[in-house]
């Protein structure tokens, strides 16, 4: 498992938790807003960590951290994702992984299996425009839909969320997201921030006042709607 990116110490990565974030590298998706775009089109130019560097750092926070969280990048495109998270797990640590969830069957073996604890699945669009921001080459959304189905299932502690940018996403596709999660435990709306690592960049957020508008129409179907990172 090659891991591009490690940030030793999160306070708001796991919900609830101190932990520290993995960054694995490629993805299937080039969404223009991707704040990792080294790790998706440029991961060749980056120096992977050494297995035995990050295990030295878990060994080390052992009692210091709660958990690790594994992203991307898009973690499930690995194969040897399970055994590598199998490896976290007996060292006591929690694991909170983050996805798009184009692999519903590696999603679901790691949760029936008792490999990870917490699941956050972005969702980038309403189904009908969702290849507005996936970009894929060719795309299906069925994988999307079972992996959001079997979330709702509530096998495992999830949340949904969505990064907005004015030029994607409008009032209707806020409604049509909001009913197709309907019945979903918790969904975070996350304001577009530019950066040096945007994939395409030139992007805007919306307002304070949109983002409110948009969390009182998504209650309507979802108990809880919170925006995340206007502050920060």
């Amino acid at each position: 498992m090659q891991i591009y990116g490690l940030q030793k110490t999160t306070l708001v990565d796991y919900p609830g938790h101190v932990a520290t974030t993995l960054f694995t590298g490629g993805c299937n998706f080039r969404c223009p807003y991707c704040q990792n775009s080294d790790l998706v089109v440029g991961v060749s130019e980056v120096e992977p960590y050494s297995d035995a560097e990050i295990f030295r750092h878990l060994q080390k926070r052992r009692g210091v951290l709660d958990g690790v969280v594994i992203s991307g990048g898009e973690p499930t495109l690995h194969p040897d994702l399970p055994d590598f998270i199998r490896r976290i797990k007996e060292l006591g640590y929690l694991v909170k992984l983050d996805t798009n969830g184009t692999n519903p069957a590696m999603l679901r073996d790691l949760v029936n299996d008792g490999l990870i604890d917490y699941v956050a699945m972005d969702i980038k669009h309403s189904r009908a425009k969702y290849q507005t921001i996936a970009c894929q080459e060719t795309f299906c959304l069925d994988d999307i839909v079972a992996s959001v189905d079997f979330l709702k299932e509530g096998h495992i502690d999830y949340e949904f969320r969505t990064t907005l940018c004015q030029e994607f996403h409008k009032e209707t596709d806020i409604t049509a997201i909001g009913l197709w999660l309907m019945g979903a435990k918790a969904y975070y709306l996350q304001p577009y921030k530019e950066s040096d690592g945007v994939l395409h960049p030139g992007l805007h957020a919306h307002s304070k006042e949109m983002l409110e508008e948009f969390v009182t129409i998504l209650s309507a179907f979802i108990p809880k709607v919170e925006i995340r990172g206007m502050n920060e």
